[in-house]
């Protein structure tokens, strides 16, 4: 529907019995908005507009109607607008309804001016994805991991998660994220996060929260973790180191790493340096050392192999233990294991590894039960 352009009558009226003077109304047509669109999010609708080139600082009014009534409502008047783009949010809509907008500027005396063509929207049912799995928190030094599962995707129109930190009287959201993993590098080591995740479909449509997940940063070299080679190169190399202080974590590209982490289309890797050779196949294992209270099917790897380690790469898995042998900062061989946690994405959709290490200090001895970092 098009509404004409209301334009005032020039008025002439007598001040007076014997006065001569007249009254003039200005009925200059003002420059009608340009390009109207709108689009449904999340339960409102936004209706936008660009200032044509002679807009002179009049005002605008939005005008609504369902296209089963017969008329338009004048629903707002918008005042200000930012680099000749302007909008308005229409909050009363009612899902399953489709509504027409139309908006005109307005001048001083109160002529209007309506855009070319009026628009359409439809307001669908506001059916958000499944709740998300219940989020598993991996602590990290200095960094809590969170990963929930994919049952949130079986919905058609499933688009990505919202991640939130929940204090225990209000919640604040931390992302936004389309895999089903968020690496939360502001928590500190010591303190308890509690998390939840909810999914949202692509008209903004948000579920309930999954079940809270708490995790604690703990202030040592378990929980280590790097990106991918191809998605984060400087934080994917890692060297064993033979001090607490000694940060592991090195550039990928680095001479002096023991390896690094890839990825691809075949599987996840780690890539051997100059200084390193890995044992081929990994150890299934429950954790990287048992120690005297653990339980009683834990399983470790204590010894490392004396022989059969390559120059090549390693494709890995979780739950695995993978032994190396590596030239140390004295020029000697040394033994080194890592056990892999998780293996996964982040919320900007790189791929990270996460796991537990140990290193043996005496050379070309295979106890991996004194170390650093296990």
């Amino acid at each position: 529907m098009r509404r004409a352009a209301m334009v005032l009558p020039i008025l002439i009226a007598a001040l007076g019995a014997c006065s001569d003077e007249v009254l003039v109304v200005d009925t200059t047509v003002p420059a009608a908005p340009r390009a109207l669109a709108a689009s449904y999010y999340a339960g409102v609708v936004t209706v936008t507009w660009e200032l044509a080139p002679a807009w002179d600082g009049e005002v605008f009014r939005v005008y609504s109607r369902r296209v089963t009534d017969a008329d338009f409502f004048f629903i707002a008047e918008v005042t200000s607008c930012i680099q000749d783009f302007c909008s308005y949010q229409d909050l009363n809509v009612t899902a399953g309804q489709t509504y027409e907008y139309s908006v005109s500027a307005v001048s001083a005396s109160g002529v209007e001016a309506q855009s070319d063509f009026t628009v359409e929207v439809f307001v669908p049912q506001p059916v958000a994805p499944p709740v998300p799995d219940a989020t598993a928190v991996i602590a990290l030094d200095d960094a809590n991991y969170l990963t929930w599962g994919v049952g949130s995707r079986v919905a058609s129109d499933f688009s990505h998660y919202k991640v939130y930190f929940d204090d225990g009287s209000e919640a604040f959201l931390l992302g936004e994220t389309d895999s089903e993993g968020f690496l939360d590098l502001l928590a500190v080591k010591g303190v308890t996060y509690a998390y939840f995740v909810t999914a949202v479909d692509s008209d903004g449509h948000e579920s309930d929260g999954s079940v809270l997940g708490e995790g604690t940063p703990r202030p040592d070299f378990t929980g280590e973790w790097l990106y991918d080679f191809f998605d984060v190169p400087a934080s994917s190399g890692f060297r064993f180191a033979e001090e607490e202080t000694t940060l592991p974590i090195v550039d990928g590209s680095s001479a002096t790493r023991h390896f690094r982490f890839e990825t691809d289309v075949n599987g996840w890797w780690l890539v051997p340096g100059a200084q390193t050779t890995i044992y081929p196949t990994g150890f299934l294992t429950t954790a990287l050392k048992c120690g005297v209270a653990a339980d009683a099917l834990c399983t470790d790897l204590a010894t490392a192999p004396l022989s059969g380690y390559l120059a090549q790469d390693v494709a890995v898995t979780t739950q695995e233990s993978y032994v190396m042998r590596v030239i140390g900062n004295d020029g000697q061989f040394h033994y080194g294991v890592i056990r892999i946690g998780h293996l996964g994405f982040d919320q900007n959709g790189d791929a990270i590894m996460i796991f537990d290490w140990a290193y043996q200090l005496q050379p070309g001895n295979p106890n991996l039960a004194e170390s650093i970092g296990g």
